[in-house]
């Protein structure tokens, strides 16, 4: 009898080391929260390889310390870019913004593929309301624009959350 695959979702950003690996740690959190943390496995990854190999970035780290969270892996944190065979084993690609997004789809190779990419913030009702789904990329900002990634990542995780507890709960 084999184990049943854990859920994977990777958040994608320009560089990972700002909105991408924010939006893992978070949601490993939440999802553990949920009781989900042995069937969901959250990781990260850049549309770019400029940033391969660094670290997330501290000001990441000060946002979510200065907001209470453990560590999850932060400060292990090694930026990578998404490789096209991921597609393969990921279930659901979280882009920070409509750039990504354009990125991913390309880089996918068949629809089912492309269906896997969604926008982070089309999980935050507000948002998906408004019709507001990019992030702003924080590096170019000071802690006030790390603030909002997180308040953006925080407002959506919630609704990732929920959306794999369905598929789980469907597929079980």
């Amino acid at each position: 009898m084999s184990a049943k695959r854990p859920y994977r979702v990777t958040v994608v950003c320009t560089g990972n080391i700002c909105r991408s690996p924010m939006g893992e740690f978070l949601l490993r959190e939440r999802f553990a929260d949920a009781g989900l943390e042995d069937e969901v496995v959250v990781d990260s990854a850049g549309t770019h390889s400029w940033e391969v190999g660094n670290p997330a970035d501290p000001r990441t780290l000060a946002v979510l310390a200065r907001n209470g969270h453990d560590d999850l892996g932060a400060s292990d944190h090694v930026a990578r870019k998404f490789e096209r065979s991921w597609f393969d084993e990921v279930d659901l690609v979280l882009a920070a913004d409509s750039g990504h997004h354009r990125e991913l789809t390309k880089l996918a190779r068949t629809d089912e593929h492309r269906a896997k990419v969604r926008l982070f913030r089309s999980f935050d009702p507000a948002s998906a309301e408004q019709d507001d789904l990019d992030m702003d990329d924080p590096w170019y900002g000071d802690d006030s624009s790390f603030d909002q990634t997180y308040a953006e990542v925080t407002a959506a995780a919630d609704g990732v959350v929920e959306h794999v507890r369905e598929h789980l709960q469907r597929n079980s």
